[in-house]
């Protein structure tokens, strides 16, 4: 048990009745898990106020509050003369910097390395962990693909989770002897203040680009653009990708001063310079190979394909090179590399290679069929992707219409339908692919995925590269509320031994 008062020092409040120096144990914004010695933070929500839940938990024992009404707007029990109630201008806020004293600010005793960009941020996590694990180091991470501590994987719902989770999360890190911990910050993270109160060591911009705009998301590109720049607002080094187009805004808009940010760049000299750039693709290896120039001067063999996964591992040699990590030891983190559902590699062979991806928007899916056409001039280019239901349908117009001007073979298949009729999603993709000029023979509409990655390598030909993109990492379908296992890379591998290939 710890005492209110204790967990109060970086919280404005207002005390509209109680006292602080009540006991309590913890910190719940989810009335399901009320109990006795428990604070209750009322967050208001789209669908649901925790405001309105205040008489349930008080009848569970909960005895200690953080609203945002005033008093007489809560529906406490009359005889409720028991109960401290605090007010806040921001619940979300509150619950961050309670959950971070509950647990004894853990998120301190480490150092932090945060991570933001449209696209790159699982990469980029990804490989500093490995670099620095290389080098011997005990290391953390939070990101899209679970919570990772000591060699164990816990799933996250959100790319950067609640505060709550967020700072239990850092607290099993030091209880583990964890030296550092990497985060993916994802814009609704810093729109909704899970992060709030983290100052980290280190943050990472890599490029910002349209996406997450809409219903539940994002009302603007302007709020988007805003929120990603918190990350650098809550940084004391920020290291920054020179060569993208929003730099300078992103920049502006943390309002942070030049001293503070180190540069990358792969066109010209900067903090961290990428030079002598090889593209290679043979039976054995598919990737790059530089040199770096700057604070580190390194060999570089990266086991990713394409020029934005330069960018991805130069901002990760940036941020090595300023914690002292030798240029042995980069180099030899970033060839030990392996992202699930990133630029990965599931098939190579002397006939075709099977990458997955997560590119799952227009911007995205441009950006690695570019890099595969140009960089690496397979015989053809086959991308096989679908779209999500219930989401905004500009992504199936971008995606139709990027198809169409990129691919040699498009075969359009079924991704997350959720509440939608996959067939419709699949129909609309088409009209766009047709719409943008794209040619009937050049396209193939096969709604079950399993069959359409089948398909694809039934008819693969020599020197094909052939992109399954759209769900990278995830390991489910999700239709009518009813999610099914569904691994992109397992399939593959499952339908190639079917094959016989």
């Amino acid at each position: 048990m710890a005492i209110l008062k204790e967990w109060l020092n970086d919280l404005s409040y207002e005390l509209l009745t109680g006292d602080i120096e009540t006991e309590v144990s913890d910190v719940i914004s989810d009335s399901r898990k009320a109990a006795e010695g428990k604070v209750f933070v009322a967050l208001p929500g789209a669908r649901a106020d925790g405001h309105d839940y205040i008489t349930d938990v008080y009848e569970k024992g909960v005895r200690v509050f953080v609203v945002e009404r005033e008093l007489s707007g809560l529906s406490l029990p009359k005889e409720a003369s028991d109960v401290t109630v605090l007010r806040t201008s921001d619940n979300r806020k509150a619950l961050a910097v309670l959950s971070a004293a509950r647990f004894g600010n853990p998120f301190n005793r480490m150092i932090s390395i945060g991570v933001t960009g449209t696209k790159g941020k699982t990469t980029v996590t990804t490989m500093i962990k490995t670099v620095l694990e290389s080098s011997g180091h005990k290391v953390g991470l939070i990101g899209t693909n679970g919570c990772f501590i000591s060699g164990k994987r816990t799933p996250t719902v959100n790319t950067t989770p609640e505060s709550y989770e967020l700072h239990e999360d850092f607290a099993r890190m030091v209880e583990e002897g964890c030296e550092y911990v990497v985060m993916e910050c994802s814009s609704q993270g810093f729109k909704l203040h899970r992060t709030y109160g983290l100052n980290f060591d280190y943050g990472i911009f890599l490029n910002l680009s349209p996406d997450h705009i809409g219903p539940a998301e994002h009302e603007s590109f302007e709020e988007y653009l805003h929120c990603k720049s918190m990350l650098l607002t809550q940084s004391r080094t920020c290291i920054v990708n020179d060569d993208a187009k929003m730099t300078p805004d992103v920049i502006r808009e943390a309002g942070i001063p030049e001293e503070r940010i180190r540069r990358f760049s792969i066109t010209h000299d900067a903090f961290e310079t990428a030079t002598d750039i090889e593209y290679i693709c043979t039976a054995d290896f598919t990737g790059t190979r530089f040199k770096t120039k700057g604070l580190s001067n390194a060999d570089v063999l990266l086991p990713l394909p394409g020029y934005f996964n330069i960018e991805n591992t130069l901002s990760v040699v940036t941020v090595c090179a300023l914690l002292g990590i030798s240029d042995e030891d980069i180099a030899e983190g970033i060839l030990a590399t392996s992202v699930n559902g990133r630029m990965e590699v599931v098939v190579r062979n002397d006939t075709f290679t099977i990458f997955v991806d997560y590119a799952h928007n227009e911007v995205s899916m441009v950006s690695l069929v570019e890099t595969l056409r140009n960089d690496y001039k397979p015989k053809r280019l086959v991308v096989l992707f679908g779209c999500g239901g219930n989401r905004s349908k500009d992504r199936r117009t971008g995606m139709g219409g990027a198809a169409a001007h990129s691919a040699d073979l498009t075969i359009i298949t079924s991704d997350n339908p959720r509440y939608e009729n996959p067939e419709d999603i699949v129909n609309d993709i088409h009209e766009a692919f047709i719409a943008a000029g794209g040619r009937e023979e050049n396209c193939v509409c096969v709604v079950d995925r399993r069959e359409a990655i089948r398909y694809a390598m039934e008819h693969a030909q020599k020197g094909d590269m052939i992109a399954v993109i759209g769900k990278g990492h995830e390991d489910y379908v999700e239709r009518n509320g009813v999610r099914t296992h569904f691994l992109d890379r397992e399939v593959i591998l499952e339908e190639k031994e079917k094959l016989g290939l």
